[in-house]
C-alpha cells in the first residue's frame, strides 16, 4: 500500500504518453503495489502487445473499454458513446475507491474530456476526492488547465521529430 498518491499527467504531441505510463505500472508491479490499467478510446484494429504484456504480470488488470474512438471512426453514435463512457468512468472510480487497487492508470482519458463524452467538473471532483493512497496516471493530448491545476505532477511529451511524417507506418512492438 503507498503512502500518499498524487495525480500524474502524462501529455503533449510527442509519442511516449502510454510507454512513460506502462513504465511506472510495471515499476509499481515490481515493488508488489496493485495496478489497474485502463485504456479509453482504443477499441478497434489494433491487436495491443501492451496488453499481452500487462496481462502476463498477476499484480496488474489491464481492462480495455469497448468504445471507439471518435477521432479515428467517421460513423460514431455519439449520444450511444456518451452513455458507454458514463459506464466505463463509473467502474474507474468504483475500482479506485474500493481499495484494492494503489496505482490507476487512465490511458488516452484527455481525449474522452476533450471530446466532451463526460462532464470535465464532474472527473475533476472524482480525481481531488480520490483517496488519498492512490496514484492516479492520466495520459493523453491536450490536457485542459483544470486537469493540470489538480495534478502533482505533469510531463509534456514534445514532438520533435516523428517518422509517421515521412510515412513510416505504426510498427508492432514500437506504437502498438
Amino acid at each position: 500500500m503507498m503512502e500518499k498518491g498524487i495525480i500524474q499527467i502524462y501529455t503533449g504531441n510527442g509519442k511516449g504518453k502510454t510507454t512513460a505510463a506502462l513504465g511506472l505500472a510495471v515499476r509499481a508491479a515490481g515493488a508488489g503495489l496493485n495496478v489497474v490499467f485502463f485504456q479509453f478510446l482504443k477499441q478497434g484494429n489494433f491487436d495491443f502487445s501492451e496488453e499481452k504484456a500487462l496481462k502476463g504480470l498477476r499484480n496488474i488488470k489491464i481492462v480495455r473499454f469497448e468504445e471507439k474512438s471518435p477521432l479515428l471512426e467517421k460513423h460514431i453514435n455519439i449520444k450511444q458513446l456518451k452513455k458507454q463512457v458514463s459506464n466505463d468512468i463509473k467502474e474507474v472510480f468504483n475500482a479506485i475507491d474500493n481499495g484494492k487497487f494503489d496505482v490507476a492508470v487512465l490511458d488516452e482519458f484527455t481525449h474522452v474530456l476533450n471530446l466532451g463524452l463526460v462532464k470535465e467538473d464532474h472527473i475533476i471532483d472524482k480525481l481531488k476526492n480520490k483517496p488519498d493512497n492512490v496514484e492516479i496516471v492520466i495520459t493523453g493530448r491536450n490536457a485542459g488547465k483544470e486537469l493540470i491545476k489538480i495534478a502533482g505532477l505533469v510531463t509534456e511529451m514534445k514532438e520533435i521529430k516523428h517518422p509517421f511524417k515521412k510515412g513510416m507506418k505504426a510498427r508492432k512492438g514500437i506504437e502498438y
